[in-house]
Protein backbone atom coordinates (compact mmCIF):
# COMPACT_ATOMS: atom_id res chain seq x y z
CA UNK A 1 0.00 0.00 0.00
CA UNK A 2 1.28 3.17 -0.85
CA UNK A 3 2.75 4.59 2.70
CA UNK A 4 0.92 7.92 2.19
CA UNK A 5 -2.73 6.53 2.69
CA UNK A 6 -1.44 6.36 6.36
CA UNK A 7 -1.61 9.69 6.90
CA UNK A 8 -5.16 10.08 5.45
CA UNK A 9 -6.30 6.80 7.07
CA UNK A 10 -4.97 7.94 10.71
CA UNK A 11 -6.86 11.77 10.35
CA UNK A 12 -10.01 9.60 8.98
CA UNK A 13 -10.00 6.96 11.65
CA UNK A 14 -9.36 9.60 14.84
CA UNK A 15 -12.54 11.44 13.05
CA UNK A 16 -15.12 8.70 12.89
CA UNK A 17 -13.84 7.57 17.08
CA UNK A 18 -11.28 5.06 16.77
CA UNK A 19 -9.99 5.44 20.43
CA UNK A 20 -6.56 4.35 19.38
CA UNK A 21 -4.20 3.56 15.67
CA UNK A 22 -0.71 2.16 15.15
CA UNK A 23 1.49 1.02 13.07
CA UNK A 24 4.14 -1.59 13.54
CA UNK A 25 6.61 -2.72 11.10
CA UNK A 26 6.74 -6.19 10.56
CA UNK A 27 8.21 -9.28 8.39
CA UNK A 28 5.59 -11.02 6.54
CA UNK A 29 5.58 -14.50 4.20
CA UNK A 30 8.48 -14.54 1.90
CA UNK A 31 11.01 -12.06 4.34
CA UNK A 32 8.77 -9.40 2.74
CA UNK A 33 8.79 -6.23 4.72
CA UNK A 34 4.93 -4.97 5.87
CA UNK A 35 2.67 -3.21 8.05
CA UNK A 36 0.38 -3.96 10.45
CA UNK A 37 -2.37 -1.42 11.23
CA UNK A 38 -3.79 -2.05 14.82
CA UNK A 39 -7.04 0.40 16.42
CA UNK A 40 -8.30 0.20 19.41
CA UNK A 41 -12.30 0.71 18.91
CA UNK A 42 -15.54 0.18 21.12
CA UNK A 43 -17.43 -3.11 20.31
CA UNK A 44 -20.54 -1.22 18.52
CA UNK A 45 -17.92 0.43 16.16
CA UNK A 46 -15.93 -2.49 14.79
CA UNK A 47 -18.02 -3.24 11.43
CA UNK A 48 -17.94 0.83 10.85
CA UNK A 49 -13.70 0.33 11.38
CA UNK A 50 -13.93 -3.01 9.54
CA UNK A 51 -15.75 -1.34 6.46
CA UNK A 52 -13.34 2.40 6.64
CA UNK A 53 -10.12 -0.58 6.54
CA UNK A 54 -11.65 -2.68 3.32
CA UNK A 55 -12.41 0.21 1.60
CA UNK A 56 -9.36 2.50 2.02
CA UNK A 57 -6.82 0.29 2.55
CA UNK A 58 -5.25 -2.93 0.33
CA UNK A 59 -5.95 -5.18 3.16
CA UNK A 60 -7.66 -8.52 2.25
CA UNK A 61 -8.69 -9.92 5.64
CA UNK A 62 -8.94 -8.54 8.79
CA UNK A 63 -7.78 -10.63 12.88
CA UNK A 64 -9.81 -9.19 15.17
CA UNK A 65 -10.05 -9.66 19.34
CA UNK A 66 -11.69 -8.20 22.41
CA UNK A 67 -9.31 -6.38 24.74
CA UNK A 68 -9.86 -5.60 28.35
CA UNK A 69 -9.12 -1.65 29.02
CA UNK A 70 -8.46 -0.11 32.38
CA UNK A 71 -7.57 3.66 32.24
CA UNK A 72 -7.33 6.60 34.79
CA UNK A 73 -10.23 9.45 35.54
CA UNK A 74 -8.99 12.57 33.70
CA UNK A 75 -10.17 15.89 34.09
CA UNK A 76 -9.01 18.75 31.82
CA UNK A 77 -8.45 21.65 34.22
CA UNK A 78 -7.11 25.50 33.30
CA UNK A 79 -4.22 26.58 34.98
CA UNK A 80 -2.30 30.11 34.77
CA UNK A 81 1.70 29.72 33.77
CA UNK A 82 3.72 32.58 32.83
CA UNK A 83 2.65 31.96 29.04
CA UNK A 84 -1.40 32.54 30.38
CA UNK A 85 -3.59 30.16 30.50
CA UNK A 86 -2.89 26.20 29.46
CA UNK A 87 -4.67 23.22 29.53
CA UNK A 88 -3.35 20.46 31.66
CA UNK A 89 -4.73 16.83 31.59
CA UNK A 90 -4.84 15.47 35.48
CA UNK A 91 -5.21 11.73 36.03
CA UNK A 92 -6.21 10.14 38.97
CA UNK A 93 -6.93 6.76 41.05
CA UNK A 94 -9.13 6.69 43.60
CA UNK A 95 -9.45 10.81 44.08
CA UNK A 96 -5.41 10.76 44.10
CA UNK A 97 -3.31 12.63 41.21
CA UNK A 98 -0.73 10.43 39.86
CA UNK A 99 -0.01 12.00 36.42
CA UNK A 100 -0.53 15.57 34.87
CA UNK A 101 0.77 16.93 31.49
CA UNK A 102 -0.07 20.38 29.73
CA UNK A 103 -2.00 19.95 26.15
CA UNK A 104 0.64 19.52 23.71
CA UNK A 105 -0.88 21.80 20.61
CA UNK A 106 -1.05 24.45 23.31
CA UNK A 107 2.65 23.89 24.53
CA UNK A 108 3.57 24.02 20.57
CA UNK A 109 1.63 27.18 20.28
CA UNK A 110 3.74 28.84 22.79
CA UNK A 111 6.78 27.20 21.88
CA UNK A 112 6.62 29.04 18.39
CA UNK A 113 5.20 32.17 19.80
CA UNK A 114 7.89 32.55 22.19
CA UNK A 115 11.40 30.71 20.26
CA UNK A 116 11.39 28.22 23.12
CA UNK A 117 12.23 24.56 22.56
CA UNK A 118 9.09 22.40 23.12
CA UNK A 119 10.73 20.55 25.67
CA UNK A 120 11.66 23.68 27.57
CA UNK A 121 8.03 25.12 27.51
CA UNK A 122 6.81 21.60 28.51
CA UNK A 123 9.54 21.95 31.92
CA UNK A 124 8.24 25.16 32.74
CA UNK A 125 4.88 24.19 32.80
CA UNK A 126 4.77 21.28 34.49
CA UNK A 127 7.29 22.74 37.31
CA UNK A 128 5.24 25.86 37.58
CA UNK A 129 2.20 23.33 38.27
CA UNK A 130 4.26 21.37 40.74
CA UNK A 131 4.97 24.20 42.63
CA UNK A 132 1.39 25.92 42.90
CA UNK A 133 0.07 21.83 43.73
CA UNK A 134 1.95 20.51 46.20
CA UNK A 135 0.77 17.33 46.77
CA UNK A 136 2.60 15.75 43.28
Amino acid sequence: MNPEVYSYLFDLLFKEGVLDFYLTNIMMKKNRPGVKLSLLCYQQDVNKFEQILFKETTTLGIRKYKVDRQKLTRKFVKFDSQFGKVTMKVAYHDDEVLKYAPEYDECQRIATEYNLPIKEVYQIIIDSYRSSHKKV
